[in-house]
């Protein structure tokens, strides 16, 4: 690790804009502990379509909020060092990853009570600093003091392209526009939702990284944390 005291860096920003990847990547460069906290929200809403929680659309929020605490979503490192996301001891990353979650997990996302037991359970993996967080609210809600908050951000059609060239290398056959209608979908619930919303913080730096390359990003944000660690006398 290149500090020992180590900081809190949030990244938050708009779907498919590509936070997962350059906040591993700093994470591994760095040596600190990486969280997607959107994998969480999505090992949720997994849950929710495996036990028939949702029908026609809609969420029976008074089965989830009874489950919910029940819940623990926890990470391990696979063999070939990248990060899994795990739901009660089972290892649920592929699943995770469809488009039938995908279109269900910002409705989830915007459940007050799931929020809260998420946003606790996010707050003490923080703890003892040094960690590299991504999501929609990880510099306004999570973590407000973090020393280092980037916000991500890039148009809806670079995003949707992104996502289905992610998904077609995968195997997956999904059509470009149902990807981007869900882009766009999960734009206007996460910034339009109750509580959290999806918005930039007011000592974040903005990134649009539409017209970047991976280790172009990489860079930027690695000169960032350097700038983030000196303000902060380490």
């Amino acid at each position: 690790m290149e500090n020992q005291k180590g900081i809190i860096i949030a990244i938050d920003g708009h779907s498919s804009c590509g936070k997962s990847t350059m906040a591993k990547a700093l994470a591994k460069r760095i040596g600190y502990t990486y969280i997607d906290t959107g994998a969480m929200y999505r090992a949720v809403t997994y849950y929710c379509i495996s036990q028939n929680l949702i029908r026609n659309g809609r969420i029976d929020t008074e089965s989830l909020q009874k489950k919910l605490p029940g819940l623990n979503i926890s990470f391990i490192t696979s063999e070939d060092g990248n990060q899994r996301t795990c739901l009660n001891s089972t290892d649920i990353e592929d699943q995770i990853r469809s488009m039938e979650v995908s279109a269900m997990v910002s409705p989830i996302a915007a459940l007050p009570f799931v929020r809260s037991e998420l946003v606790e359970k996010q707050r003490a993996m923080g703890n003892s600093k040094c960690i590299v967080m991504d999501g929609r609210d990880i510099g306004t809600t999570v973590f407000p003091n973090a020393e280092l908050k980037i916000f991500v951000t890039a148009s809806a059609e670079v995003r949707a392209t992104r996502r289905y060239l992610e998904m077609k290398e995968k195997g997956g056959k999904i059509a470009y526009q149902d990807i981007l209608d869900n882009v766009k979908e999960r734009d206007r619930i996460d910034s339009t939702r109750e509580v959290s919303p999806l918005r930039k913080a007011d000592d974040a730096i903005i990134l649009d990284n539409g017209n970047m390359t991976r280790d172009e990003q990489n860079g930027w944000l690695y000169k960032e944390y350097l700038k983030a660690l000196e303000r902060n006398g380490q």
